[in-house]
């Protein structure tokens, strides 16, 4: 596996609530629990991953180049609804 995916593994890791036995509420009250909390942000963290691999060295002198870079990113965040 690649070095990169296994820091995002440890990175998407919840921190665990004890006292709620390792469940987390959703907005609408719903429960949600621990591996699906981690895939969540597992799955968030390889998007935005993918999003900012469009950047390159030219987006630093080139304003056309930033602006694409912006657009894809945004396009790529937005279709699997990854906030900002």
């Amino acid at each position: 596996m690649n070095e990169r995916i296994k820091q995002l593994v440890k990175q998407s890791q919840p921190k665990i609530d004890w006292e709620a036995r390792h469940y987390g509420e959703l907005n609408n009250g719903e429960k949600l629990d621990y591996q699906n909390q981690w895939f969540e942000k597992f799955a968030e963290l390889i998007v935005k991953e993918c999003a900012e691999s469009l950047w390159t060295e030219e987006c630093y002198t080139s304003d056309l180049a930033l602006k694409e870079f912006e657009k894809h990113s945004k396009k790529i965040k937005q279709h699997f609804g990854v906030e900002e």
